[in-house]
């Protein structure tokens, strides 16, 4: 009787002891890896979440009426001090022809080029590509010389160098969930059952109120991959839009060197459709949780491009009020120089300083930090372009979005383009001036950077308020 009490009791304490820190109170449940605190994103400025009037503080000279005034609220995000050069945008392009081309000599020489299995031994199903091997474009083996061959222009296309890569070939292909379709639309197929996912006794009561309860917008169907989509880009920018925009213009030496030349490194990158913009925000994701998985670090939010509204509040870095983002109401400073590198006087190119494009950050910032919001080149939003979206698109992080499809009327496909460029007058570089491009065009004159939303700050942390209340 003994033992058995004795027994009985160190079950309870067991029992007790089994999380003490809890107590029997509602704590939580314990992160292993401690607080979040999510960094600041390399190269990009931290923009406070507040509330302005959309639209106002600029001039409508054409009598558009796309500007009506409209008080928003907006989240805090993060957001490209510059735009995105040659030289950032060259990364994602050699990183689709290193992982086209390690992909193909993967299937030659599986061992080097192809992880097959995990550290544990436990084979890998598909093999991941190698990417701490090193390619060797000059390789004397024969195997690998004709694995790569695919990767070069042909030999009758062939005019500068004895072996170029094919740049047509440098498709860039990912997927994505189309939220807004599994929020909004239904989807014809087999519908789950709440029995399906029954917990056993625990479930009773659960299961039974649920029946016949589903809400209006229908949920649980077994196949959820339907709003998985895929997308495969073209990643190279149009070296040719140089000509192309200017067909009476002798831009050629543009179109030449000015993507793949190292002294246009530091120049925006110009030539990219919003696609192509689009694709090198998903690849910016990948690239930075492939690096945190590793250190088994809590992955990101993604990489994006900036809502029209996430821009307009990011360009008038606090002021309100104010036409341009350097805040006052005209195109110079006190010295009687330009702010920006636009199209000033009467057709004076050179007035700014510059002729085409300039390197980025020539001009003072805005007091949020952001160089080239007004000039330089114009920059994709992620917004569809409507003249009416002031008026139906909520207060709170208004959005309109719609990604077109190949056989979607030209209308859908226009995106709204903000900010002016080097070849526009001062009414196009104006903060509150809306334009708009379609998504599969690419220009001379507009570029693009990237957001990455905030998610939090530390407790204790009062230096990210809201700068309403600064």
């Amino acid at each position: 009787m003994k033992k058995l009490l004795f027994v009985f009791s160190v079950v309870i304490l067991l029992a007790s002891c089994g999380n003490p820190r809890t107590q029997g109170e509602l704590v939580g449940v314990r992160r292993s890896s401690g607080t979040f605190s999510q960094p600041d994103p390399y190269g990009m400025v931290f923009i406070p979440m507040g509330s302005f009037t959309m639209g106002v503080g600029g001039e409508d000279i054409n009598s558009s009426m796309l500007y009506e005034p409209k008080t928003v609220s907006v989240s805090a995000f993060f957001m490209d001090e510059t735009e995105i050069t040659n030289n950032e945008y060259r990364q994602f392009v050699y990183w689709v022809r290193d992982s086209i081309a390690r992909r193909m000599l993967a299937e030659v020489n599986p061992e080097t080029y192809a992880i097959t299995e995990t550290k544990n031994g436990e084979p890998l199903d598909p093999p991941m590509l190698n990417w701490k091997e090193k390619i060797d474009w000059n390789s004397k083996d024969q195997d690998i010389r004709e694995a790569l061959e695919p990767m070069y222009l042909p030999e009758h296309e062939r005019y500068f160098r004895s072996k170029e890569i094919d740049t047509r070939k440098l498709y860039y292909s990912y997927y994505w969930i189309d939220l807004r379709a599994a929020a909004t639309k239904e989807f014809e197929g087999e519908k789950l059952s709440p029995n399906d996912y029954s917990l056993g006794d625990a479930d009773n009561g659960i299961s039974a109120n649920r029946k016949g309860a589903w809400s209006n917008r229908k949920q649980g169907y077994t196949d959820r991959s339907v709003y998985v989509r895929q997308e495969a880009v073209n990643v190279y920018p149009d070296t040719l839009c140089w000509i192309h925009d200017y067909a009476y213009s002798f831009n050629d030496p543009m179109t030449e060197k000015y993507f793949w030349h190292e002294a246009y490194d530091n120049y925006p990158v110009v030539g990219v459709t919003w696609q192509q913009a689009r694709a090198f925000c998903t690849w910016r994701t990948q690239l930075k949780n492939a690096f945190l998985s590793k250190k088994h670090d809590a992955l990101v939010s993604e990489f994006r491009l900036p809502t029209e509204t996430e821009w307009e509040w990011a360009a008038r870095g606090g002021d309100r009020l104010n036409p341009y983002p350097w805040g006052g109401p005209g195109t110079r400073n006190v010295q009687g120089c330009f702010l920006a590198n636009f199209k000033p006087l009467r057709g004076n190119y050179l007035a700014d300083g510059g002729l085409r494009t300039l390197i980025v950050g020539c001009y003072p910032p805005n007091h949020y930090g952001l160089y080239d919001m007004s000039g330089n080149v114009a920059e994709w939003t992620n917004s569809a372009f409507d003249p009416t979206s002031y008026n139906f698109t909520w207060d709170m992080n208004p959005d309109y979005t719609y990604n077109a499809k190949d056989d979607d009327p030209p209308v859908m496909k226009r995106k709204v383009v903000r900010g002016g460029s080097w070849k526009d007058i001062s009414y196009y570089i104006q903060v509150t001036t809306r334009d708009y491009e379609y998504q599969d065009t690419a220009r001379s004159y507009i570029g693009f950077r990237t957001i990455q939303p905030y998610m939090g700050r530390n407790k204790g942390d009062n230096s990210r308020l809201s700068n309403v209340y600064r």
